[in-house]
């Protein structure tokens, strides 16, 4: 066991306004895929944490964003954790830790290198309250308390300064009756759910953007490309932005959608698009944490299909794949609905209405990576012949390369 790593999984932490504010990287061994208990199996033991985070290298601290990640006691009182960034780094301690005064005092002592401590699942009866003291987040498992318990744990503690963070929140009206309470922060996978599937009129951007994809795949005129972007400032402002992004690698500033054309031709035209389509709703209802797991599906799913070595195309079928999965979500539509308004070739619509084919498996396997528990993470893995160093440096790799997008 001592050589091997962890698959790693995330599951975003965001603020009041839905926005991120970091992960908490959820760590499995495969050899422990299927043990039992919420706390043991995504703490992995000490060495494998070690050997993952040093594969990983220190790139998995993301952009400006926070890691939380679970410690157990053996972790906790590893020297290793001083070679983490520490105002970067919240340790999640359990609710059933021991409060000895060893593990109190170094609770303290890391708390003064300025790490951050969380109590995960925190209650005044478990044993973590005594390290109430030194923490600045709490964590209130919504899924393991009555409504009312939870409010009266909630209130008690506005008295003390720690950020309340709700977690497993997996529905909107528990993210609504968190909201209500106060709490300063929230995780868990509502915002990636389907408010209500009702047929919505497709927003204008939306459609012209549609409208561009299917041109672009049909190698359309280019004067009938460019009439839509000028009838859609917004879009060709977007696009042009994300055209010169950082994530772009371009070594050139591109000024008009022609050039645009001209640099980078159609297919990788389409693929800027793609992106736009899942950032265009600019209503306020997508919370950008969305419009961010949707572009980081594309991504890992383009950088997984590299590792297996599949051809140029099909990494690009796979970037539409990751991030089309959303769309019913962030356009509020049933996903055969919007299928229908885009022409894309059969396995795409069968990857993304059933999760058939190598395409379906490798979406499953970027959505079991956001999954709490990292269900199916290691069959799937081992279907696709994905060891876990592959699995983790594109996951690495693709939040990354979302941050630098600054979407």
């Amino acid at each position: 066991m001592t050589s091997q790593s962890a698959f790693i999984g995330r599951q975003p932490v965001l603020n009041r306004n839905q926005q991120l504010i970091g992960y908490e990287l959820l760590f499995r061994a495969s050899e422990e895929a299927n043990s039992a208990g919420p706390h043991s199996e995504l703490q992995a033991d000490t060495q494998v944490l070690v050997n993952t985070l040093n594969n990983m290298g220190t790139s998995w601290l993301i952009g400006n964003k926070l890691a939380f990640i679970n410690v157990g006691e053996a972790m906790l009182t590893s020297d290793f954790l001083e070679l983490l960034p520490p105002r970067r780094v919240i340790l999640d301690i359990a609710p059933d830790i021991s409060a000895s005064s060893e593990l109190l005092s170094r609770a303290r002592h890391l708390r003064s290198l300025g790490f951050g401590i969380a109590l995960d699942d925190f209650s005044f009866e478990a044993q973590s309250a005594a390290f109430l003291e030194f923490a600045n987040y709490v964590k209130l498992d919504i899924q393991n308390r009555n409504t009312n318990h939870f409010q009266v744990l909630a209130a008690r503690l506005r008295s003390y300064p720690v950020i309340r963070i709700a977690e497993r929140v997996e529905t909107h009206e528990q993210y609504h009756l968190c909201k209500e309470l106060g709490m300063d922060g929230f995780q868990g996978y509502y915002f990636a759910k389907p408010e209500t599937l009702s047929a919505r009129v497709i927003h204008p951007t939306f459609s012209n953007a549609l409208e561009l994809l299917n041109l672009l795949r049909m190698d359309a005129d280019l004067r009938q490309v460019e009439q839509i972007l000028k009838r859609d400032v917004a879009l060709s402002f977007k696009l042009l932005r994300y055209v010169n992004s950082a994530a772009a690698g371009l070594n050139t500033t591109i000024s008009s959608f022609s050039h645009a054309v001209t640099v980078l031709g159609y297919k990788k035209l389409y693929r800027w698009l793609t992106l736009l389509l899942v950032t265009a709703s600019d209503d306020g209802r997508a919370p950008p944490a969305l419009q961010k797991t949707a572009v980081t599906r594309g991504r890992f799913m383009e950088l997984l299909g590299e590792q297996l070595g599949l051809n140029h195309d099909d990494c690009d079928n796979l970037f539409i794949v990751g991030m089309f999965s959303l769309l019913d979500v962030l356009f509020d539509m049933p996903m055969p609905n919007i299928l229908e308004h885009l022409q894309l070739p059969v396995p795409l619509i069968e990857a993304l209405s059933e999760r058939k084919g190598q395409m379906g498996a490798l979406l499953q396997l970027t959505c079991s990576c956001e999954d709490g528990q990292l269900a199916g993470v290691v069959e799937l893995s081992a279907q696709l012949k994905l060891s876990a160093e592959q699995l983790n440096q594109a996951h690495v790799a693709a939040l990354a390369w979302v941050e630098d997008l600054g979407l």
